[in-house]
């Protein structure tokens, strides 16, 4: 039985991994042949984003039928040899369970909206406050308001993502029991792992205006929440203690998280939590352009670090995933400094207390996607959100400039295999285009490399199974204050870790408060010999990680 402390979990989005077939989009077929690269890296478990039957209008977080794959990503077939291929190599398969809404094509939508009472109940209609006048003033995190009018019942639906997601009503027993059932249904497949896809949505509070903000106040967090998640535990994946849960927690509270991820609760594995992705927004606002805020980052981190672990609760430690952009394009740099800052941002989270997530190239140090032209783009919140920019009054320069720095388009360009076209991944016209420094940037060119990125984050899982400290160990965040360096203590049964991170491209030297002559040098992103013991130079966007055995 894998421990999941001292795992490390491969994120796949397949549309962008490998396309077997030569039609431009990944397949699960294209996931089988590339097992042995995830073996390479060291990499326990893959969590795939959805690949279910989807209309795509959210790239498959628009789920029409949780029960068969949408025939561009293969078949039933397929996917029982991929999870005994992946069993072979030691690696269980995680599925991204969107559980909050469906796609308004699901069958069950279909009969609400064809007046059947029993699936109306299993969406939240509710007549609205006046003519032309929705429920509430929710807004959805898509753009505009959350609800959609449908005439025939002179009613609205919620929907908190696009319009053709319509949110699931938790508050019905039989909705619940059908979520369990699914997820039995996949546990029988083999699946080893669950991604429950901003599960802590799942139950509203009242259904009232926001005179404060969006409205997810209303229904973040919500008064059944715990409730839900105990009983889908307990009806579904808690039937079989080796399954590994985690829940992408949208603008969640740390106290939530304490529930949902503790070690007690009988919830979940661990939570993926965002707050630290936010320190380059303008309060919640994503769509603009500000300098991320380094003591901010160090804040989120440090504090989400200390509270899980004071209260025996569980974290994933992650810089990316399919709706984020490249980590080193974001706090790292580009150009001369990308491959020294992306291995220095890998040391910075894989150190820390929780299970790391590693998304697609990110081992590579690939790098968000510098589209010019609006139709490069393909997701649907940055179409929307390119209109509103400029229905807002700025340029379509400034809206470009935005999109590039924060669309969910950089992190789903295609996966870079090697140096041949359209970077190794189809033979075909791909989807959505490919970054043009695969050249420079890709697996082939990695993988045999000493001294690649690709080399390092695989070192870096390879001591975390080495190490228990890495896994259990306690930790004390290091110089809060200081405007460049990020820094924590892991103690273990009288073992000692040091981890030393430089963020900026500025050399620094610090001097410890504890003589650091009785540690030595476990991994570190420069080839020439670092120094520390009185005082520690750090160059730019250098790492350090110093260990100290027990006595």
């Amino acid at each position: 039985m894998k421990d999941f402390k001292k795992s490390v979990i491969y994120q796949i989005y397949p549309k962008s991994f490998c396309d077997s077939d030569g039609d431009g989009l990944g397949d699960l077929r294209g996931i089988i042949g590339k097992l042995d690269y995830i073996k390479e890296l060291g990499a326990d478990y893959i969590w795939m984003t959805p690949f279910f039957v989807s209309p795509q209008n959210d790239n498959g977080y628009d789920v029409e039928d949780y029960y068969n794959i949408d025939p561009r990503y293969g078949t039933m077939e397929d996917f029982q040899e991929l999870a005994a291929e992946a069993d072979k190599r030691g690696i269980g398969l995680m599925l991204d369970m969107v559980f909050n809404h469906t796609s308004s094509h699901h069958q069950w939508f279909k009969k609400a909206l064809a007046g059947d009472e029993t699936y109306k109940n299993y969406y939240i209609f509710r007549k609205g406050k006046g003519p032309g006048v929705p429920p509430t003033n929710w807004e959805s995190k898509f753009g505009g308001n959350a609800w959609e009018y449908v005439p025939e019942f002179d009613e609205y639906y919620l929907h908190l993502f696009d319009v053709s997601q319509p949110d699931l009503n938790w508050e019905n027993e039989e909705v619940r029991r059908e979520m369990a059932k699914i997820v039995r249904f996949w546990m029988e497949k083999g699946v080893r792992g669950f991604r429950f896809d901003v599960v802590n949505l799942i139950s509203k509070a009242a259904y009232e205006d926001d005179y404060q903000g969006d409205g997810r106040r209303f229904y973040t967090d919500g008064p059944r929440i715990h409730e839900f998640l105990r009983e889908l535990n307990e009806n579904s994946f808690g039937q079989n203690p080796e399954i590994v849960t985690v829940g992408e927690m949208s603008s969640t509270s740390m106290e939530n998280c304490f529930l949902y991820a503790g070690a007690e609760s009988k919830e979940l594995s661990m939570v993926f939590s965002f707050h630290h992705l936010k320190v380059d927004f303008a309060g919640n606002e994503k769509w603009v352009l500000v300098p991320y805020d380094f003591r901010k980052l160090k804040d989120i981190l440090f504090s989400w670090q200390t509270g899980m672990a004071e209260n025996n609760a569980w974290n994933a430690v992650f810089w990316c995933n399919h709706d984020q952009p490249r980590v080193v394009s974001r706090f790292g740099k580009e150009g001369k400094y990308r491959e020294i800052s992306a291995k220095m941002l890998a040391a910075a989270i894989h150190f820390m207390r929780g299970t790391p997530y590693v998304y697609q190239g990110e081992e590579l140090g690939m790098t968000n996607a510098g589209f010019t032209e609006i139709s490069q783009y393909r997701d649907v919140e940055s179409l929307n959100h390119f209109r509103i920019l400029q229905e807002k009054g700025l340029s379509q320069d400034d809206a470009y400039r935005i999109l590039r720095v924060h669309s969910r388009d950089n992190s789903r360009t295609p996966m870079q295999w090697s140096d041949e076209k359209e970077a190794g991944f189809t033979e075909g016209t791909p989807w959505i285009g490919v970054n043009p420094n695969y050249k420079e940037i890709n697996a082939a060119a990695q993988v045999g490399s000493e001294d690649s990125v690709f080399n390092f984050y695989k070192k870096l899982i390879s001591l975390r199974k080495k190490y228990d400290i890495i896994a259990y160990g306690d930790i004390t965040p290091i110089e809060a204050n200081h405007p460049a360096l990020l820094a924590y203590k892991r103690s273990w049964q009288g073992e000692n870790l040091m981890v030393l991170c430089n963020f900026f491209e500025k050399e620094l030297i610090w001097k410890p408060e504890e003589n650091l002559k009785g540690y030595v040098k476990l991994i570190g992103n420069y080839s020439e010999e670092s120094s520390w013991e009185d005082e520690v130079k750090l160059r730019p966007f250098e790492t350090i990680v110093l260990y100290q055995a027990a006595e």
